[in-house]
């Protein structure tokens, strides 16, 4: 179903905008020889071209071949299936038949075809894509077997059976439809009374002396001789991809033809040889709908504003065709090519309009192991990059002119994807990105624990100050909390009204291209929702296709029932839900990682599509706050229960504080000794100064304090860490923990090479595939044809993390080379200056 679909959005392929030629002299010539050679040896176009001006050829010339399997090369007089170009062709036989009185544009197209089963829709309606008609393709694989070759009157006879209900009334807007077309060609044998080849043959291709131009189908039982065949370029090897089991039909396509004959059948359309000027006249007007409005569209041709400039593109299994003509200058342009690739249909046009062609870059990456991002063993291969994607995998060898580079033997995998991160804030002032680079990290969503940016402010923030690093986000349960209930009033259960108006603000940001709604329930300013204000958020989420991720409300004391809460989530609101940083920090439950994950695949086993992310290291970074789940900041018991279950007080360090800088760095156990308190008064200690200070500080910017808290098990670490639907973050920002710089290349190095709880494969998946499906991003994470060029190279066996809390900022070893979007951004250990980072929305 995918090809078919891919084929269908090739045929709907349409000119919609026409540009306006300037005059055409030698230098545009030259370069249009010149870019047309190196897109042929660059692999990138294989067809016939042909400029015209008052019939005069000013260039013509073919490049290539005419079939894959013979070599035949191809001439200025091989004919090309010119797919949807083929309509113009049928819309000319209509009017003829209209000009001989056989039909009338207006009558119902029943009365040509009983067995049609719509009563109101007209020739007119089919000639002009008015009709409301759905196209036949979904009913024919519905309908037919592979082995059924569709014809026109197999088509009919579907039509008749199922009655598939139109997409609109008659006239009532304009939509592209290739069944209009082959029902058009069912039309003209009825009238004509015969088969619509032999009147094409008697009305237009012998008086008009087309000697190449002919319609051919799969029904008939010879091909043609010159016919050309169509492929594709596939992973460096040219595939065939000619004609189908639909093309038993004639009509929208299957229609061949020659850029010789075309400029001929072109200078024929300024005369009177078919039809005449007053017959002519409504090919090239704009149809005019229901309501008054017109379209750029008239029978068989695009017309653009002025009327002055008519097209018309092709686009079937191989072929990719273009005719443009200027009425006014008599100027034309015929572009037909059978290697599936559109990039010389646009640097033809933009030439001829006085224009830089925009040859695509390519890029050669050599002599490495592909790890792609699917879990799939390594592979000896090369990839080679077009502009901002990937366009081929394989055994490759350069073509003439392609950039080069030799990965040395060492793995070229996706660029890594950060599924919680906190790095936005420092790549404004740090656009190369290098905290992320360095550790092969090409993309961050932000949007975690329940704050976010609205996505306008992040656009513009990116627009102004370019980044190397894409970023998606999610939207913030705590942002809109705050937006709508006043940032000071949020410590309480929101009131319906209120919930009503945070769900019309997460539509709004959804429509907006967000990834769906993250929450930090643990923290305050969430923390008192309750979860149906949660649930009535996460349906709307899911009404618009996006996802749930979740700091959950507990993740020591209060654990079971935090995962009971995601787990509602996703069932009431059918919606993908995530744990954010998964892990187990109540020292007394260390170890109940097994029945941890047992659980959340008892939910999956249910139909709740719950994942987790989770960063390697048994040590976080947050506020002294979290350490008391039930905000009782003054309790001696509470604080007593958090420095015995909750935290090390030993191994945590403050990262910050400011009511005392100087015990920044610092662990509780230090502070402690200095003020001669134990640890859980010291606690209580630094939460009020830190209160205290915030209350006298109110510009003060920052956070006030922030703990390193020492609360987990390595051994719960790796379970989750190697548990299938866990993909790696960082929870990393640009400073403090040393996870911002250092998580992807820790799992590589400690739990990939030195703990082996993985296979390096497992790992990149983790990183990338996995990352991009768990966020909904549909076109990166994974290096094949198609993807965006996000990669990095790097040397499994020396790649490592070098960032520790004492210096947190020490860049990894063992990253090569990172790419983003095709561009080159990290190598020697440093940033290039390229800053082609973009903002990602959900698709």
């Amino acid at each position: 179903m995918k090809y078919f679909k891919t084929i269908l959005s090739l045929a709907f392929f349409a000119s919609w905008t026409i540009p306006a030629f300037t005059q055409i002299g030698p230098a545009q010539i030259k370069t249009l020889d010149s870019t047309l050679t190196i897109l042929h040896e660059q692999a990138m176009f294989n067809g016939t071209v042909l400029v015209a001006d008052h019939g005069k050829v000013l260039y013509k010339k073919a490049f290539g071949k005419a079939d894959i399997a013979t070599r035949e090369p191809l001439k200025t007089t091989s004919s090309f299936n010119l797919a949807s170009v083929s309509k113009q062709f049928i819309a000319m036989m209509v009017m003829m038949l209209e000009e001989k009185g056989k039909l009338h544009y207006d009558d119902p197209v029943k009365q040509y075809l009983p067995a049609f089963p719509y009563e109101t829709i007209t020739i007119r309606h089919l000639l002009t894509h008015t009709s409301g008609l759905p196209e036949y393709f979904d009913l024919v694989l519905a309908h037919r077997n592979t082995l059924d070759t569709l014809t026109n009157a197999k088509l009919l006879q579907l039509l008749a059976e199922f009655k598939p209900k139109p997409n609109f009334a008659p006239g009532e807007r304009w939509e592209y439809c290739n069944t209009g077309y082959v029902l058009l060609a069912s039309v003209i044998e009825k009238a004509a009374n015969m088969p619509v080849e032999s009147f094409f043959k008697q009305q237009i291709t012998d008086p008009l002396g087309l000697r190449n131009t002919y319609i051919y189908t799969l029904e008939m039982k010879q091909s043609p001789p010159g016919r050309v065949f169509g492929f594709r370029r596939e992973n460096g090897r040219e595939v065939s991809s000619d004609l189908m089991r639909f093309d038993g039909v004639v009509g929208d396509g299957n229609i061949y033809s020659s850029v010789d004959d075309l400029l001929k059948w072109d200078q024929a359309l300024y005369t009177e040889k078919l039809v005449s000027a007053k017959s002519m006249k409504p090919a090239f007007t704009p149809v005019k709908l229901n309501n008054t409005q017109t379209h750029n569209y008239g029978f068989g041709w695009f017309v653009d504003s002025t009327g002055q400039v008519v097209s018309h593109t092709g686009s079937w299994v191989g072929f990719l065709n273009e005719i443009v003509r200027d009425t006014k200058k008599q100027q034309t342009v015929i572009v037909l090519s059978s290697g599936s690739d559109a990039v010389a249909r646009n640097c033809v046009k933009a030439i001829l309009a006085g224009k830089k062609p925009g040859i695509p870059h390519l890029e050669l990456i050599t002599n490495i192991q592909l790890i792609d991002g699917t879990g799939s063993p390594a592979r000896v291969c090369s990839v080679r990059l077009r502009d901002n994607k990937i366009w081929e995998t394989g055994d490759l060898t350069p073509l003439p002119g392609e950039s080069v580079t030799d990965g040395g033997g060492k793995v070229l995998a996706p660029g890594f994807i950060d599924s919680h991160s906190h790095h936005f804030g420092g790549l404004m002032d740090s656009p190369g990105g290098l905290a992320l680079v360095s550790q092969g990290v090409t993309s961050i969503v932000i949007g975690q624990d329940g704050n976010s940016y609205p996505i306008d402010t992040l656009e513009q923030m990116m627009k102004e100050t370019p980044v190397a690093i894409n970023v998606a986000t999610y939207t913030g349960h705590t942002t809109v909390r705050e937006t709508v209930m006043g940032e000071n009033d949020v410590l309480r259960i929101a009131r319906p009204e209120e919930v009503v108006q945070m769900q019309a603000l997460m539509k709004a940001e959804m429509d907006k291209g967000s990834l769906g709604l993250a929450t930090g329930l643990e923290y305050e300013r969430a923390f008192y929702s309750n979860r149906s204000e949660v649930v009535e958020l996460a349906k709307t989420t899911a009404a618009s296709g996006g996802r749930y991720i979740s700091h959950i409300r507990s993740e020591d004391v209060g654990l079971d029932e935090a995962v009971d809460e995601i787990i509602q989530i996703g069932r009431e609101a059918k919606l993908p839900v995530q744990i954010s940083h998964i892990k187990i920090a109540k020292r007394d439950r260390w170890g109940y990682a097994p029945t941890l994950l047992a659980q959340l695949e008892n939910a999956r086993a249910t139909g709740i599509d719950i994942t987790a992310d989770c960063y390697p290291y048994d040590f976080w970074r947050s506020t002294l706050r979290v350490l008391f789940p039930n905000r009782d900041y003054t309790s001696p018991a509470s604080a007593e229960f958090a420095v015995n279950q909750l935290f090390d007080p030993e191994k945590s360090p403050l990262l910050h504080y400011a009511p005392h800088p100087e015990y920044s760095d610092k662990t509780v156990l230090e502070v402690a000794a200095l003020r001669k308190e134990t640890p859980a008064q010291t606690l209580m200690y630094l939460i009020a100064a830190a209160a205290e200070f915030d209350a006298k500080n109110p510009n003060y910017k920052g956070n006030t304090e922030g703990i390193m808290g020492k609360s987990m098990a390595e051994s719960d670490l790796e379970s989750f860490l190697a548990w299938p639907h866990t993909n790696i973050c960082s929870d990393g920002s640009w400073g403090g923990h040393p996870r911002g710089y250092g998580a992807f290349t820790r799992v590589l190095g400690r739990y990939v090479r030195e703990r082996k709880i993985m296979s390096l494969e497992s790992a990149v998946f983790k990183m990338t595939g996995l990352a991009a499906e768990h966020l909904g991003i549909g076109d990166r994470g994974v290096i094949a044809p198609g993807y965006s060029a996000d990669l990095v190279l790097f040397d499994p066996a020396t790649v490592q993390d070098n960032a520790t809390v004492q210096n947190p900022d020490a860049i990894s070893t063992g990253i090569e080379k990172v790419w983003v979007n095709g561009k080159l951004v990290f190598e020697n250990r440093k940033t290039t200056g390229e800053l082609p980072g973009v903002f990602i929305k959900r698709k």
